[in-house]
């Protein structure tokens, strides 16, 4: 299968053309507040109907209720749902139910103890993101331009497609796919220029390097 590519926290028309002129296979928008990447629904809404087709869309949510998830749905087209904060199995298998969209689990990564997660989530969700721990006390679940041990995931038998996230650039995430046997990337600090604005230069750099 060829190499997944995801480019996450789109908010301006710069972002979303470079990422699908350079060819990314998913396109994030996040929809947490708190985040400098975050986006309401109607401006979602419009970056995406930009481009007919393309990427798949994938809506970021943190630990959200079924009312904000359809709030946004009523906007936006989303393809995945991604959920990147607290969520239990049964929350997954919930929300996966109700919406009838595949779900991707962001799961954080600092030790080989921290897959245990993997099993209790695979059968109720479509793909995982491994990404590394925020910091202590930190406002972002994600996003933090913190890179975990790539070594942790090497000849790991993961059962469903994921991403690899935390830290990636165009700079290493060659390096990062070849030390981790990673089948797909998610970026986003990493293509930025300035906090929450995507470089449409870097976005190209990466999905090269990436496919490279």
């Amino acid at each position: 299968m060829a190499m997944q590519i995801k480019i996450c926290g789109i908010r301006d028309a710069e972002g979303m053309d470079a990422a699908v002129q350079a060819g990314a296979d998913l396109i994030g928008f996040v929809f947490f507040p708190p985040s400098p990447r975050a986006v309401a629904p109607p401006e979602a809404a419009a970056l995406s109907a930009r481009h007919a087709g393309g990427p798949q869309r994938v809506g970021l949510f943190v630990d959200a209720t079924d009312d904000a998830i359809a709030a946004v749905l009523a906007e936006v087209g989303l393809d995945v749902l991604q959920l990147h904060g607290a969520e239990t199995p049964e929350r997954a298998a919930a929300i996966r139910a109700r919406f009838g969209l595949p779900v991707m689990k962001a799961l954080g990564i600092g030790a080989p103890e921290d897959f245990a997660a993997v099993e209790s989530f695979a059968p109720v969700v479509d793909r995982f993101l491994f990404d590394a721990h925020p910091p202590p006390g930190g406002p972002l679940p994600g996003g933090n331009a913190q890179p975990f041990e790539w070594r942790l995931m090497a000849g790991r038998a993961i059962p469903k497609p994921w991403l690899l996230a935390g830290g990636l650039t165009p700079g290493n995430v060659a390096q990062a796919i070849r030390m981790a046997g990673a089948p797909g990337v998610d970026v986003s600090s990493g293509v930025e220029r300035a906090r929450g604005v995507k470089d449409a230069g870097l976005v190209r750099a990466f999905i090269a390097a990436a496919r490279g």
